[in-house]
């Protein structure tokens, strides 16, 4: 195959991954973010201290994050079609994608929360904020540098996980490689 014909294919594969990757990682930060300060919350010490809650969401996070992909991706076939219709395809891979990257997110979100300085929020406290409050203008703004940190590792862990995705149905980067690449190969 000549690079001629190659790259349109190579075109929409890259534009079919950008599109994956991009709406999943709208999903997996409009639901990690929460779901991590909500773990950051509910800790020992924590401004919504509810240590039950938080080894219940504390685990639920960790068995979601330690699940191969490729196995979610088996896992969630059902679940993926009650949603979009469908259980291949780029829209169909944004499920899958979003479903495995929302604990991974949730937890570089917690780390991020837990290293904002605790005396910033004692000072809010002490001038009469409540727990919104302190989120929404200490928490956040203060770990503002270790979140977009962490979502550009998500992007990337993203894209590795739709090149898994593409082998398996999704399209994508990881279609060509498998199509073009492993069953070609000569």
């Amino acid at each position: 195959m000549t690079w001629s014909e190659m790259q349109p294919l190579l075109s929409q594969a890259c534009w079919d991954t950008l599109y994956m990757v991009g709406w999943s990682t709208l999903i997996a930060v409009a639901g990690g973010l929460p779901l991590g300060i909500l773990l950051v919350l509910t800790d020992r010490g924590g401004l919504l201290q509810n240590v039950v809650a938080n080894k219940v969401i504390g685990q639920v996070v960790n068995v979601a994050r330690s699940m191969p992909f490729i196995i979610l991706i088996v896992a969630l076939l059902e679940f993926t079609r009650a949603i979009t219709g469908t259980t291949i395809g780029r829209e169909a891979a944004i499920v899958p994608l979003a479903v495995g990257a929302i604990p991974f997110f949730a937890r570089l979100v917690e780390t991020a929360v837990r290293e904002v300085d605790h005396g910033l929020v004692e000072a809010v406290q002490a001038m009469g904020g409540n727990t919104w409050t302190v989120v929404r203008k200490v928490l956040v703004p203060e770990s503002l540098p270790s979140l977009i940190a962490s979502t550009t590792t998500t992007i990337v862990a993203l894209i590795g996980y739709s090149a898994m995705a593409g082998t398996v149905g999704a399209g994508g980067l990881g279609d060509i490689a498998i199509r073009y690449g492993y069953q070609r190969f000569e």
